[in-house]
């Protein structure tokens, strides 16, 4: 993750983003040293507040931001892509929690829209499809492939 060197490149102290972010320093503290996860909805305001892109938040891409990004998540859309990417690959919510090393009904909850992604495993599907998460979000609409490279990340329009 980059949320350290994006702070640090706005000259901001860690106090100053826990506030904005609404949390305490510790906490904050705690998602750069990534001791602990941040939620994926605070690292989605970290990413308005910022004016980047999850991918980019993430360490997935060296693009800080696209083109026609939503600020916010759109859940249903969210849902609806996570459930058509597993489909298209051919795999059950069986499959996908085995790979996730969790239980089928959290798949199921994400895919229903009753529970937003975690930020886990969000980063968990970019892997396993090397699809966005800004697309899988709802926060764009171009599905763009990320593809890891060694020491350097890029991503590439399909």
């Amino acid at each position: 993750m980059r949320l350290k060197d994006i702070r640090e490149e706005s000259e901001l102290k860690q106090f100053t983003v826990s506030q904005l972010l609404s949390v305490a320093r510790g906490t904050y503290s705690l998602w750069e040293l990534e001791m602990d996860v941040i939620p994926i909805k605070r690292l989605v305001e970290f990413c308005k507040i910022f004016n980047c892109s999850v991918d980019y938040a993430l360490g997935f891409t060296n693009t800080k931001n696209y083109k026609n990004n939503r600020e916010n998540i759109n859940i249903n859309l969210s849902s609806k892509r996570l459930k058509d990417l597993r489909k298209k690959h051919k795999y059950t919510q069986d499959d996908i929690a085995k790979k996730l090393d969790i239980n089928r009904s959290l798949i199921s909850k994400y895919e229903s829209g009753h529970t937003i992604i975690s930020t886990t495993f969000l980063m968990e599907y970019v892997r396993i499809f090397k699809i966005s998460s800004d697309y899988l979000l709802g926060k764009i609409d171009i599905m763009i492939v990320i593809e890891e490279k060694p020491k350097e990340r890029e991503f590439y329009y399909e």
